[in-house]
């Protein structure tokens, strides 16, 4: 079972309870956003830009977030940005209550919202050294992890059962409210100042922060895979089609539609669950290398599933959701692990910046996925797509294990 000592640790048992009430909330506006963009245009294009709206500030102010985190109190950085959520909640609520029929005030303060998140992730993932033993920090990103893959399942089911029942307005307010919860957890932690050498948070230190990537290849590395493991293996674009085609579901969504969608956070959850032998290994690159070919591995299979399906919800189904599961596990160990070598093997004068940069790569991989994928299944097919995708992720991270053997040698003690 999951290693519950990171809880002992009074802040991070505060912040990881804030976050199980915070996350239920996110998620309700995550459903909310673009329910409400299309209740207002009847278009999905519209839908469609809040990956551009969100997409920008994320890179942008996940760059910029990062280098705050190295030049400033650490808490404090994180009260403001907390204050930014709420504020954006609260703002959100308001238009909706108001009957705003504006879509690009609404995609606007979406882009402000993500803008908020993106400094306030890194800040609160380069903490957590601050705060807890380094052998610690596997199990505590599991149990992080486990909270927001439970969020992304439990957010939309009751998104939304309820927006039809309550309206946009109040599942806002809902999330204005639980972001109290967090901002509580961080007014309780101590000082968190930079430890090394500060410097000011401009364009030189985002250009310092990638410069001292690029002279450490076992966390550029651990950059590397991820961004295979995303780029070629996620095949999320994919599951309208092949819920439609594939398994004989309705165009507009159904059974299989929701089973895919679900399947990778499932799987995550469960995976979190049973994490517990996480903090018992000692070579982090070895299993980082294990996870994502088990994660490719996975992909082929579904893939293969799909293409054998009969265009019934049958055996196929189940066997590809059961690959989505094995996979989203998978993923899960591996951001354990990768988010705990970024912890532990940076110094703290540049950790914000790194987890800047990992926010970045953790949002925009699976975007250009969904464009790789879109465009391989046009030509050859999506079985074809999502299984070559998985392949390619198994051949490509052996060969960056093969050119890089320090990340493989990589063990916990540095």
């Amino acid at each position: 079972m999951a290693d519950t000592r990171p809880l002992r640790v009074r802040s991070f048992r505060r912040l990881w309870t804030a976050n199980i009430i915070t996350v239920v909330g996110a998620q309700l506006t995550v459903v909310a956003v673009p329910a409400q963009i299309y209740a207002m245009t009847g278009s999905s294009a519209y839908v469609g830009l809040t990956g551009i709206f969100g997409l920008v500030p994320l890179v942008v102010f996940g760059l910029w977030g990062g280098a705050l985190a190295d030049a400033m109190d650490r808490r404090r950085l994180l009260l403001i940005s907390t204050f930014g959520l709420i504020a954006t909640a609260a703002l959100f609520w308001l238009q909706a209550a108001l009957g705003n029929t504006d879509v690009w005030l609404l995609l606007s303060l979406f882009a402000v919202q993500q803008a908020f998140f993106a400094i306030n992730q890194p800040t609160r993932n380069a903490v957590l050294p601050k705060i807890l033993p380094k052998e610690l920090l596997p199990a505590a990103n599991s149990l992080n992890m486990t909270v927001m893959m439970a969020g992304a399942i439990a957010g939309p089911l009751v998104g939304g059962a309820l927006i039809p029942v309550l309206g946009f307005s109040w599942l806002y307010f809902a999330d204005t409210i639980t972001l109290f919860a967090t901002l509580g957890a961080v007014w309780a932690l101590p000082a968190l100042p930079v430890e090394g050498v500060v410097s000011a948070p401009g364009l030189k230190s985002v250009i310092d922060g990638f410069r001292y990537l690029r002279l450490h290849p076992v966390l550029m590395m651990s950059f590397v895979v991820d961004i295979i493991a995303m780029v070629f293996g996620m095949p999320r674009a994919l599951f309208p089609e092949m819920a439609h085609e594939n398994f004989g579901g309705p165009a507009e969504g159904g059974l299989a539609f929701a089973l895919l969608f679900a399947a990778i956070p499932a799987g995550a959850v469960l995976g979190g669950v049973f994490s517990g032998w996480v903090s018992r290994v000692q070579r982090h690159g070895v299993a980082v290398i294990v996870a994502i070919v088990v994660w490719g591995a996975a992909m082929a299979l579904f893939g293969l599933a799909v293409g054998l399906a009969d265009g019934g919800a049958g055996l196929m189904l189940a066997v590809a959701v059961v690959m989505l599961m094995a996979g989203g596990a998978a993923d899960m160990v591996s951001a354990a692990f990768r988010t705990s070598m970024l912890q532990s093997a940076a110094a703290d004068e540049v950790r914000g910046r790194l987890q800047g940069i990992f926010t970045v790569v953790v949002a925009g991989g699976p975007r250009i996925a969904d464009v790789g994928h879109g465009g391989a299944a046009s030509l050859v097919g999506a079985p074809a797509a999502a299984a070559g995708g998985g392949v390619l992720v198994v051949v490509l991270v052996l060969l960056a294990a093969a050119l890089v053997p320090a990340f493989v040698r990589y063990r916990a003690t540095g």
